[in-house]
């Protein structure tokens, strides 16, 4: 089972795309696909989103986790997670924390380094290695600050990771909802074979309930929307795909695993009536890594990343 809690895990980042293809030669102008191949790249981007999310679910929880300075102490690896509706405490780390002030004169613009060194193992089951640096212009739980990570040499388990992720608080002025936006611009994941997917995303996250308690995570709820593109590169084809959340994701801190809502996904020389539009569906709120895929009208089951 994926041991990720979302913390105020918002994300999903992140979650699952839809594409438009072409190869490494020049893509031809005709829009169809044999059905096979068309089949494989919805296989093929099911499979980059799922990495994705996780990958960068467990960002957002390491950037916001650090301390009560920049975000809220004790999600991700810095130890509070939430299983069946019971907290836990981190035992030990294997990583360092180096903190900079950038400026003379103000606690932010403040730089955290996460240092996972030449392996780090969590007791979620993944090992983490190399360093995530974030630079907090703020501390997160307040409108208007950001944080923006890069990654020198990080990886999560065999997956390598590049590119640049933005979280912004964008709480409206007088709202009871809080508010996130997450910004992924040419994320890369690269597999040992040498594949690898590349994707840029835009999510809006709010949180629908536990805002009276801004300080524990345990009870909120967040919906997501937004859309994404990118590429997959599986030996020499490179195939591009696009997304859209079409009913909004709901993640719930207690639950590992995104509960409700429908992602559509589609190549960009497919129309929206073409059968070989995808949709992914995750359920109805009901806890569980179970969602629905449907391709050619085909419903079929599918297991959540563990």
């Amino acid at each position: 089972m994926k041991k990720f809690s979302i913390g105020t895990r918002l994300i999903t980042t992140c979650l699952i795309f839809s594409l438009f293809i072409y190869s490494c030669k020049k893509e031809t102008s005709d829009p169809g696909l044999p059905p096979e191949q068309e089949e494989e790249v919805a296989e093929l981007s099911m499979q980059a989103e799922n990495e994705n999310e996780l990958v960068f679910n467990d960002v957002f929880d390491n950037v916001m986790g650090v301390n009560n300075e920049v975000g809220m102490a004790g999600l991700g690896v810095f130890g509070r997670t939430a299983y069946g509706g019971r907290e836990f405490e981190m035992d030990s780390v294997c990583f360092t924390v180096s903190v900079s002030h950038l400026s003379t004169t103000s606690f932010f613009p403040v730089q955290i380094v996460i240092d996972f060194g030449g392996g780090c193992l969590g007791k979620d089951g993944h090992t983490r290695y190399g360093k995530i640096t974030t630079i907090y212009t703020g501390r997160l739980t307040m409108p208007g600050n950001s944080a923006t990570t890069t990654f020198d040499g990080f990886k999560i388990d065999s997956f390598s990771v590049e590119g640049k992720h933005t979280i912004t608080n964008t709480t409206t002025a007088g709202s009871n909802q809080r508010q996130f936006t997450i910004k992924i611009d040419n994320a890369k994941i690269t597999k040992p074979s040498g594949n690898y997917s590349v994707r840029t995303s835009n999510r809006i996250i709010t949180q629908v309930d536990g805002n009276a308690t801004p300080d524990l995570p345990l009870d909120d709820v967040f919906s997501i929307t937004g859309s994404a593109y990118g590429q997959i590169k599986k030996h020499n084809n490179l195939y591009s795909w696009k997304s859209e959340i079409t009913l909004p994701l709901i993640k719930k801190f207690s639950c590992r695993w995104l509960s409700k809502g429908e992602v559509k996904l589609w190549r960009e020389r497919l129309s929206t009536s073409s059968p070989w539009v995808a949709t992914l569906n995750f359920g109805d709120g009901t806890c569980d890594f179970i969602a629905i895929l449907t391709i050619n009208g085909l419903p079929r089951t599918i297991k959540l990343p563990h």
